[in-house]
């Protein structure tokens, strides 16, 4: 941290599906928490109604005198139209709107208050006590948002033209024509992302050199019309561009100066074999980068004072300015990982799966030392050759919906997401994990930053019922199906976390599960018996551990070059490369730090394989191991086998520089345990038997508390359930740290 930094906030926001958590250091180094919903609102009840514009308001956020001045606000459950904020008056919390009411409002009827600035903003202003007529003080921003991801999977990007090499227009809808469903007998493909086709006139040959100049003129007429038609975004993906990318630079050139606001290119974005790949990633980057670069001018334009770094898929910093929207597919997951690998090495674990299951959707990954990363992966249709964390996502979080096909009970992939959200928030939403976990007494509303009743949930299961019923013969028990809701979502998850460890060659045994996010602590217990793990670590601020992994990760950047020789041929050329490599990326870190932050060399990957192979394993670089035994004892390990008389081939190779990761908190010796005193008891449903079981309050657990289950942990942004069978003890973290001590 530079000196004039000294005294400005950092801010630390990860933006999900449903909310968006902020963690905040102020200059004093006290840490401020923050919770708000995604769609930037806040939420609240009514307590009593003083006149036709004055409401007495409860509400689980403390903020200052007209703090939501102008802000929007809306009933949830009543037929009323939206009415601006006149006052806010916090000592006796109450609003005062701009015009009348136009009927009167019942006790308890909930409202939301709607910022009109994004919700990270709103999560600083909170945070720092910032009303909007007020400049933010100075502060550094880390974000990681689903901005890009959503805006993806809903098919909401900005309309694109793809410039493709003449003879390869239809080459995205050919695809590489595997089946997704392989008994399916009538397979429908998704449309491609991209609004029209352009084909080139052009042609470069493998090894670069050119075979047909590129004829820009005869664009002219097909640019013309694209643009008239309102698509003035471009993709631009040139066969063996890689090797040379002359025709792109000079396209790009081209379309800038013909009125296209944004152009991607593949030979920046994915400067790899393989015209395909290059051709998606490319597409993605174009359709989806208007969309990021206009939501971080939003942000920014809030940020009088400060920076803005924003995570990567990757797992990295990277300055908002610089950033590619390629790598923004996997920003929020990645921030997770990053903190469960540091909650773990707090605890003393270095082995561990994160396990983080938010609003929308859980998402697993392995750590084991260090990061894996993957080179090529998918969202939702799309294929993108990008680096990522090795993270596994599955669409059951806690706004998963709980649904009936008319033959089984289904668990999502739909979600309810912000908005209406579950059922329990009273805005109209479906039955949901979250009304599943609050019906079977496993959370306790008044926890939540938002009014919640189980009033609206049980109504919705009793709709879903009725539903059944109409399908089904047999008697529906209410407490076996929410159980049984329960147990299709432990599964799904289980299954991710299967797709990161044992198929791969990893025992889940072997690992301590980090569990996180809102819901995570929910299911640990179901979702670790299901693997027949024995270790269950749940970090302090659980809820916010993607927010925390944000503030500990680095800037970093990746250089990467595409080899295709024989190791043979090349094994003496690897320093040399390697060196230019760092070369590279080093200087593109230090034009995002500050000049006094420390850059070293973090990572260094080759990719090899056996010659006609197409998958690659991956190796750390070490001058002093051979590449070939670290390769053949690799493949060895995962397949079992080694080939005779193959020669190996090197694929790639891929330097990570970074800054140095921020200091971390060193790990506190083991305190003397005691047995722990429950702070009262709950009813609380487990396997369709109600019970009373205790629980504890976490604020009020000191290092050393332990404890056995069935129990519930009580904190502000979530809970833990512990089952039958697990022990709890804090360790000198702070962590909650659970042994399974009985199998079933």
């Amino acid at each position: 941290m530079t000196r004039d930094q000294s005294r400005f906030w950092h801010i630390w926001i990860d933006t999900g599906g449903t909310f968006t958590d902020c963690l905040a250091r102020d200059p004093d180094g006290t840490l401020h928490r923050a919770k708000v919903l995604s769609s930037s609102a806040l939420r609240g009840y009514v307590v009593e109604q003083l006149d036709p514009q004055r409401l007495k308001v409860e509400t689980s956020w403390s903020v200052p005198d007209n703090f939501i001045r102008g802000f929007t606000f809306r009933f949830l459950d009543l037929e009323v139209p939206p009415l601006p904020v006149e006052k806010y008056e916090s000592a006796n919390n109450l609003i005062t709107l701009r015009t009348t009411l136009p009927i009167s409002i019942p006790k308890s009827a909930t409202f939301e208050v709607g910022s009109p600035e994004e919700a990270p903003i709103l999560a600083a202003r909170l945070v720092t006590g910032t009303t909007m007529d007020s400049s933010l003080p100075p502060m550094v921003m880390r974000l990681a948002t689903t901005r890009g991801t959503n805006a993806l999977l809903e098919r909401k990007g900005t309309p694109t033209v793809l410039f493709i090499t003449k003879g390869f227009a239809d080459l995205l809808r050919i695809g590489t024509q595997q089946r997704p469903d392989l008994f399916a007998l009538e397979i429908r493909k998704p449309e491609p992302l991209y609004e029209a086709v352009v084909e080139v006139e052009e042609r470069t040959a493998a090894d670069g050199s050119v075979l047909r100049p590129m004829n820009l003129n005869g664009l002219e007429v097909e640019i013309r019309n694209v643009l008239e038609r309102g698509m003035a975004v471009a993709a631009v993906a040139l066969m063996h561009s890689y090797r040379n990318p002359i025709h792109e630079q000079q396209l790009a050139k081209f379309l800038c100066a013909r009125g296209f606001k944004h152009v991607s290119c593949s030979s920046e974005l994915a400067p790899f074999i393989k015209l395909l790949p290059r051709a998606e990633t490319t597409v993605v980057d174009a359709y989806l980068a208007p969309v990021i670069k206009d939501y971080f001018a939003r942000v920014r334009s809030s940020l009088t004072a400060g920076r803005l770094y924003v995570m990567t898929s990757a797992g990295g910093l990277v300055d908002a300015r610089e950033f590619q929207a390629k790598d923004s597919l996997l920003s929020g997951p990645a921030g997770g990982v990053v903190g469960a690998a540091l909650a773990g090495r707090r605890s003393g674990f270095e082995k561990i799966i994160a396990f983080d299951m938010g609003g929308t959707s859980t998402d697993v990954a392995r750590f084991d030392g260090d990061f894996e990363y993957v080179f090529e992966y998918e969202v939702g249709d799309a294929h993108l050759a990008a680096t990522a964390l090795a993270i596994e996502s599955v669409a059951a979080g806690g706004g998963s919906i709980c649904w009936f096909d008319g033959y089984r009970l289904r668990v999502g992939p739909e979600s309810a997401a912000a908005e209406p959200g579950p059922a329990c928030y009273g805005a109209g939403g479906p039955l949901t994990l979250t009304d599943v976990n609050l019906l079977l007494g496993r959370l306790d509303p008044r926890r939540f930053e938002i009014p919640v009743s189980a009033g609206p949930a049980l109504a919705k299961l009793a709709e879903l019922i009725e539903t059944i019923k109409k399908q089904r013969v047999e008697k529906i028990y209410k407490d076996a199906l929410l159980q049984g809701f329960l147990d299709i979502a432990d599964e799904r998850m289980a299954d991710a976390i299967r797709r990161v460890s044992v198929r791969k060659g990893y025992d889940p045994q072997d690992y301590a599960l980090v569990a996180f996010g809102g819901a995570g602590p929910q299911h640990a217990c179901a979702v670790a018996r299901l693997l027949g793990m024995s270790t269950i670590l749940v970090p302090k601020d659980a809820s916010l551990l993607s927010a925390l992994g944000l503030g500990h990760a680095a800037l970093e950047r990746f250089a990467e070059k595409q080899v295709l020789q024989p190791l043979t041929d090349c094994e003496s050329k690897i320093n040399g490369w390697i060196d230019e490599l760092t070369a590279r990326a080093k200087q593109a870190v230090a034009t995002e730090c500050d000049p006094d932050d420390q850059i070293i060399v973090r990572r260094r990957l080759i990719n090899l394989r056996f010659i006609g192979q197409d998958s690659t394993l991956t190796v750390e670089y070490d001058e002093k191991i051979s590449l070939r035994h670290m390769f053949e004892s690799k493949y060895k390990e995962i397949y079992g086998h080694l080939p005779e008389a193959r020669a190996i081939e090197v694929e790639s190779i891929r330097v990570v520089c970074s800054t140095t990761p921020a200091a971390e908190i060193e790990q506190i010796g083991s305190p003397q345990p005691y047995e722990a005193k429950p702070d009262g008891y709950v009813q609380t449903c487990f396997d369709g038997n109600w019970q009373s079981i205790p629980f504890y309050e976490r604020a009020r657990l000191a290092p050393g508390a332990r404890f056995t289950g069935p129990a519930l942990v009580l904190e502000q942004h979530t809970t833990v359930v512990i089952e039958v069978g697990w022990q709890a003890e804090m360790d000198g973290a702070g962590a909650l740290v659970l042994n399974r001590t009985r199998y079933f």
